[in-house]
């Protein structure tokens, strides 16, 4: 699919969005994931108050479901990958939603699976948090680790990620770290739970 139509001469955000709304799962996933660093960046920052809720991230109110997000991100190497989110079981976590990162064998055996939680701003953005790591998972998820587990200090201690809303299946994000912008973005396409 050809997105540079929707970018040029500037970003045509309602096309754009309608495009993504009326196409099949496949299509849409692929065109998320040929959205270049500049487009992702004009994006993100026309997606500014969009709000977006944890039900758009995990349209499942089943606890310990996998919902998987399809990314691709703007980093030179391992720019695919998916985001898989769940809901907390029990009572103790209503506000956020359990996930990790799901890569390639040699990246998660390298720095881990990037477990995080992810929360609701003020803003109606979502906020993942990798300093905070869930206490359960659904079954078939790797071992839960912290940031700093293997070589993971390099990748996920210090960082978080804002998500907002581009349509009801797409989301635009971007990486902090230590509260500073990495100026790396990232898109997700959501996958229809399987419940």
């Amino acid at each position: 699919m050809f997105l540079q139509t929707f970018f040029e001469p500037k970003l045509d955000l309602d096309r754009l969005r309608a495009m993504l709304d009326t196409c099949g799962p496949w299509a849409r996933a692929n065109a998320v994931r040929t959205l270049t660093p500049a487009q992702m960046k004009v994006l993100f920052e026309a997606c500014e108050g969009e709000a977006l809720t944890l039900d758009a991230m995990v349209p499942t109110g089943e606890p310990l479901v996998e919902v998987i997000h399809h990314g691709k991100n703007t980093l030179p190497m391992f720019s695919h990958f998916q985001k898989r989110f769940c809901r907390p079981d029990g009572e103790d976590c209503p506000d956020q939603l359990w996930g990790y990162n799901h890569n390639g064998a040699l990246e998660t055996a390298v720095v881990g699976p990037g477990y995080f939680i992810a929360t609701l701003t003020e803003k109606g953005e979502v906020l993942i948090d990798y300093a905070k790591v869930p206490p359960r998972k659904p079954a078939g998820w790797p071992t839960i680790m912290g940031p700093t587990a293997r070589a993971g200090s390099l990748v996920w201690a210090g960082m978080t990620d804002v998500l907002r809303r581009v349509t009801d299946h797409v989301t635009i994000g971007t990486a902090y770290m230590n509260g500073k912008p990495r100026g790396q973005y990232f898109a997700l396409c959501r996958e229809d739970p399987k419940v």
